[in-house]
């Protein structure tokens, strides 16, 4: 008799892999109407790892947006084509001079950013074409966009997270318990055969990785997943 695999476990349902979404203060979109708002607080977010910032405009509505290094209460931020291409502000691609950076990056024009939203992170415009837009990712990975997908100027708040040491496994073990995250990962070869597709007997050599199809399902589709070639290269 089997049991489930951690990979079927996942969105079964459980606490243990479902989001704390009722901590959250909600999504930190671009999508606003509105050509300016006013900055008047900058909150922490379980859900993020950057800090926000919640927005009033100049109708009374409210809405949050990752903040940019740099940003205080009082600030106000704009957005749209009149936009000056100013740190905090919300420009399309097209309006955005080469060289500069930018931060939540939209893939799709209106979909409110979905790229570098990560605390610290920024990306750096790089060539513009009238059809499309070229940006160089903190990993050095470079992707073309839509001229007419949105970028925030500036860099990601809450940088330098990474640069504090971790010190001991129980603040790791709070830090990933507070977004249910599973702690700690362990490998496949270190689990039994019942445990992982990976998993072995008790030798030196614990794991058995072997190619699996492309088309295998999901408590089997670990380790080489439709490999071109195996073994040592001659």
């Amino acid at each position: 008799m089997g049991k489930n695999l951690i990979q079927q476990a996942r969105g079964k349902g459980t606490p243990r892999y479902r989001a704390p979404s009722f901590n959250y203060f909600g999504a930190a979109k671009i999508n606003f109407k509105q050509e300016s708002a006013k900055v008047v607080d900058l909150v922490f977010c379980r859900g993020h790892s950057a800090p926000l910032a919640k927005l009033q405009f100049p109708n009374k509505e409210e809405g949050l947006i990752i903040a940019s290094d740099g940003m205080k209460v009082g600030n106000i931020i704009y957005f749209g084509q009149h936009a000056q291409p100013l740190t905090g502000n919300t420009l399309l691609l097209k309006d955005i001079p080469e060289g500069s950076l930018v931060y939540n990056i939209e893939g799709i024009p209106g979909d409110g950013g979905r790229y570098v939203r990560a605390s610290g992170g920024f990306a750096k415009v790089s060539i513009k074409t009238e059809n499309q837009v070229m940006i160089i990712f903190p990993s050095k990975k470079q992707k073309t966009f839509h001229p007419l997908c949105k970028a925030t100027m500036g860099i990601a708040a809450g940088g330098g997270r990474k640069e504090k040491p971790i010190m001991k496994a129980g603040n790791m073990y709070h830090r990933m318990r507070a977004r249910n995250k599973r702690y700690p990962e362990i490998s496949g070869s270190a689990q039994n055969a019942v445990d992982h597709p990976m998993g072995n007997k008790r030798t030196s050599r614990k794991s058995k990785a072997k190619p699996v199809s492309r088309n295998a399902p999901p408590g089997r589709k670990v380790g080489y997943i439709a490999a071109r070639r195996t073994g040592q290269k001659k």
